[in-house]
């Protein structure tokens, strides 16, 4: 039986760079040949949720959320969009952080439908998070002697959306490659407008969004990764100035820029790197599809190392 795979992201109708990155994915998953058709679907933009399954011919379908958390998108307007009519938040079992795959049948097409977790809680996202860091200091050895600071929104009507940001913080710091690993926020507490003071101090343990701290001496440099999919407000305007790279997003900044004695590498957000789709065929992958081919090939290709989400290497 021919399988399809649709991608869900949010686009949007003011930054016409939002849906840059869901293309570039679809694009080499398609490539790979490891699905029959590869269609993408936006809440904000064209092709539209509500209309996607009616392209795909195929009648067994891996549905992807390229979203960084569980919440209000992934648990009601996609499955309502789409049509899942059998769809419960129950059927993830998910403690926030640990969706899987539900199998439903569209409502209007009578399609299969494995419904996937969002890419931003699969365990292989750290692996992105770590080669974002690589990427921007072009060093496939960072680690030594550097912080990284995962940035994530933070909001108070969704705790699930600091959750990821501190499961992916806390799976990366048990690696011990970085010399200390921070989940900071934009709209909670901790911010990332005070990043380099969670670098400062041998004793940074009250700083920390874990509650761990290695104690070691405090890092002359700084990787800062957003757990965001794509570049725009918030990434290229609100976290720079808020971190001090710039008093003027427009007037740009240095990579990497001093701050109070540090030097930021600020890497933008994590959702451009290429190495995304992966976590994109992991996620359908755990769901029953026959992708490891497409998984080696990807991550070869990013020089990512092996596939398995839990490296980091």
């Amino acid at each position: 039986m021919e399988q399809a795979l649709v991608i869900a992201a949010h686009g949007s109708h003011l930054n016409a760079e939002s849906s840059t990155p869901t293309f570039s994915h679809a694009d080499t998953v398609r490539a790979t040949g490891a699905f029959s058709e590869v269609r993408e679907s936006f809440w904000k933009e064209e092709p539209h949720f509500r209309e996607a399954l009616r392209t795909v011919d195929a009648e067994e379908v891996y549905l992807v959320p390229l979203f960084i958390s569980e919440g209000y998108f992934t648990e009601q307007v996609i499955p309502r969009e789409f049509r899942l009519e059998e769809w419960d938040p129950e059927l993830w079992d998910s403690d926030g952080t640990s969706a899987d795959v539900a199998t439903l049948t569209a409502g209007d097409t009578g399609q299969t439908v494995h419904y996937c977790g969002p890419v931003g809680t699969h365990d292989s996202m750290s692996d992105v998070i770590v080669q974002r860091a690589k990427s921007v200091t072009d060093d496939p050895d960072v680690g030594d002697g550097v912080g990284l600071a995962v940035v994530g929104h933070g909001t108070e009507r969704n705790e699930n959306s600091a959750k990821a940001i501190e499961y992916h913080a806390d799976r990366i710091a048990e690696q011990d490659r970085f010399d200390e690993v921070k989940a900071l926020f934009m709209d909670e507490d901790p911010e990332v407008d005070d990043v380099t003071d969670f670098f400062d101090s041998e004793d940074s343990e009250a700083h920390s969004a874990s509650g761990r701290s290695h104690g070691r001496r405090p890092c002359e440099d700084v990787v800062v990764v957003p757990l965001f999919i794509a570049d725009g407000y918030h990434t290229q305007e609100d976290i720079p100035e808020d971190m001090g790279l710039c008093e003027d997003y427009r007037d740009g900044w240095d990579v990497p820029e001093t701050v109070d004695g540090h030097r930021i590498w600020y890497a933008g957000a994590v959702g451009t790197e290429p190495l995304m789709a992966d976590v994109v065929l992991e996620r359908t992958a755990d769901a029953g599809a026959d992708v490891s081919a497409a998984i080696e090939q990807i991550r070869g290709e990013s020089g990512a190392g092996p596939a398995a989400g839990n490296n980091l290497q």
